[in-house]
């Protein structure tokens, strides 16, 4: 089991897609690597946190390589500070762990993209360094809510694999 977080823009809709797939064992929102140690939903345009997923996953049923894959998959990488309608450093994308190992794979992985595309990707890889669970309202957001906003095409979770 490891865990690796991920911030592409909205949670509610990086949650649902990471919470469908196979190996995937759990999903949860939060807010990552803000210049405080604790912050609010409303506070985070203060914080700097970024809406992130914390993705628990079984690695003998999928690879860091293919949550990556379709992490690229559901981001604009080359979007600054902005993902779908949402605007702002709390939408930024990132990959973050304390694993230095699960870093290089994605800074490798990112690099291999990059050689792929003549815009530069804009996807932070950072030592996760804060991570505040999100409120209770925010978790499985879209089971809740299925008409709720999500900017991430739900129905081709499966895609690419």
């Amino acid at each position: 089991m490891r865990d690796i977080y991920l911030a592409g823009g909205c949670f509610w809709g990086v949650d649902a897609y990471f919470s469908k797939l196979e190996g995937v064992l759990a999903t949860e929102v939060g807010y990552s690597n803000g210049n405080t140690t604790t912050t609010t939903y409303e506070e985070l345009y203060k914080t700097d946190f970024a809406e992130t997923v914390k993705v628990t996953f079984d690695e003998e049923k999928i690879s860091l390589r293919d949550i990556l894959e379709h992490f690229y998959y559901i981001i604009n990488p080359f979007s600054l500070n902005r993902q779908g309608n949402d605007l702002g450093r709390q939408y930024r994308t990132g990959i973050y762990s304390k694993n230095e190992n699960d870093l290089e794979v994605a800074k490798n992985f990112l690099s291999e993209k990059q050689k792929e595309c003549d815009r530069k990707i804009l996807v932070e890889v950072e030592t996760l360094n804060t991570y505040v669970v999100a409120e209770a309202y925010h978790q499985d957001y879209l089971k809740k809510n299925p008409a709720g906003y999500c900017h991430i095409d739900l129905t081709d979770v499966l895609e690419i694999r």
